[in-house]
C-alpha cells in the first residue's frame, strides 16, 4: 500500500521540503534556516497588522501591531524550529493573525539560534525581554508567552527560569504542538511517521544535539519541561495536530498540567499537521483555532 499523501497546504509545504533536501546529502544549518523561512508561505498575509523590525531589551525581533489592539498588551512569541531554525520573518503572519483576533501586540523575538548559541541562550534572551517588557510599565498580566513547537518549551521554560529568578510570572501561557522531549522518545514519533510531513525522529536528534549537546542533559528539566513540577504554573493552553509525530509530547504536558492542579485547555486538531495553526487565512480548521485561542486569551484577561 502507497504512503498517505498530504491533504493540505501545510502538509504539501513539509512534502515539498522533504522532497527536496532529500537530493542533498547532510544539508547545512544554514540551508535548513533559508528552508524554514519558507514556513510563512502557509499563512495568508493578516489584513490591518504592521510589522516593525525593532529590538527590546537587547532582543531582535518584529513589533506586530494590529490596528485595533492594546499596546499595553503583548504576546511574547517564541518561534519554532529545533532552536535552530526559524525567525521572525518565518512566524510573522502567525503571530498578527494571533495577535489581531486577540486584540493585543506581539513581538517575535529572534532569540540566539543553536548551535551557535546553546542552551540556555534561548531563555536567557526570552528573560531579557520580559523584563524591558515591564521596565516601560507593562504588567505580569500584560505579557503572555506564546510559543510553537520548540518555542513551546521556550515559552514553557522562560516561566520556570523567572520563577528561579524571583521574577513575577505571566498568568498564561500559549503552546501549539510544543516540543518537549529531549529524550526523544516519543511513541507517535514513530506511529505517526507516516502521516506527519516534517518531522522525523533523525531530524528531531539533529536538533537536539544542536541545542544541548555539551551544554546540559536531555532530562535537565530546563531543557525538557517534562521533567518539571508544574505546581503553581499560569494557566496553559495547548494545541496540536493528533496525526503529527510529537502529538505525545502535547498529551504528556496535558497530563503533567493537569494532574498538577494547573487550568489547562488541550485542544486537539484531528487530522493536523505540525503547527496546523500556520494555515491561518488559508484553511477553515487553522481560522477556527486561531479564534479558539483568541478568546481563550481574553477570557484569562477577564
Amino acid at each position: 500500500m502507497s504512503p498517505p499523501k498530504p491533504t493540505d497546504l501545510l502538509g504539501e509545504i513539509y512534502a515539498h521540503w522533504n522532497d527536496e533536501l532529500s537530493k542533498i546529502p547532510d544539508p547545512s544549518t544554514e540551508l535548513l534556516r533559508l528552508v524554514f523561512d519558507d514556513w510563512q508561505r502557509a499563512t495568508a498575509e493578516p489584513e490591518d497588522v504592521t510589522y516593525k523590525s525593532t529590538s527590546i531589551g537587547g532582543v531582535p525581533g518584529i513589533l506586530v501591531t494590529p490596528l485595533v489592539s492594546d499596546p499595553k498588551q503583548v504576546q511574547l512569541f517564541f518561534h519554532g524550529g529545533g532552536f535552530a531554525l526559524g525567525s521572525s520573518a518565518s512566524h510573522r503572519k502567525l503571530a498578527g493573525h494571533l495577535a489581531k483576533a486577540s486584540g493585543c501586540t506581539a513581538f517575535v523575538l529572534d532569540f540566539r539560534r543553536a548551535p551557535e548559541a546553546k542552551f540556555p541562550a534561548q531563555i536567557d534572551d526570552g528573560v531579557s525581554v520580559y523584563e524591558a517588557l515591564l521596565a516601560q510599565g507593562l504588567r505580569p498580566l500584560d505579557i503572555t508567552p506564546v510559543g510553537d513547537s520548540a518555542g513551546g518549551n521556550l515559552a514553557i521554560s522562560l516561566v520556570f527560569e523567572l520563577k528561579r529568578r524571583g521574577l513575577p510570572l505571566p498568568s498564561q501561557v500559549m503552546t501549539m504542538s510544543p516540543w518537549l522531549d529531549m529524550e526523544n522518545a516519543g511513541s507517535t514519533i514513530e506511529t505517526n511517521n507516516d502521516t506527519d510531513f516534517l518531522i522525523a525522529r533523525e531530524g528531531l536528534q539533529d536538533n537536539i544535539d544542536r541545542y544541548i549537546l555539551g551544554a546540559t542533559s536531555p532530562t535537565d528539566p530546563m531543557a525538557n519541561p517534562l521533567y518539571q513540577d508544574f505546581d503553581g504554573f499560569p494557566r496553559l493552553f495547548i494545541t496540536a495536530g493528533d496525526i503529527e509525530s510529537l502529538f505525545e509530547d502535547s498529551v504528556r504536558l496535558n497530563e503533567l498540567a493537569a494532574k498538577a492542579g494547573v487550568d489547562v485547555t488541550f485542544s486537539i486538531g484531528k487530522g493536523q499537521q505540525h503547527v496546523f495553526p500556520f494555515m491561518a487565512g488559508n484553511a477553515t480548521r487553522a481560522d477556527e483555532e486561531i479564534e479558539r485561542m483568541a478568546a481563550w486569551y481574553r477570557a484569562g484577561r477577564g
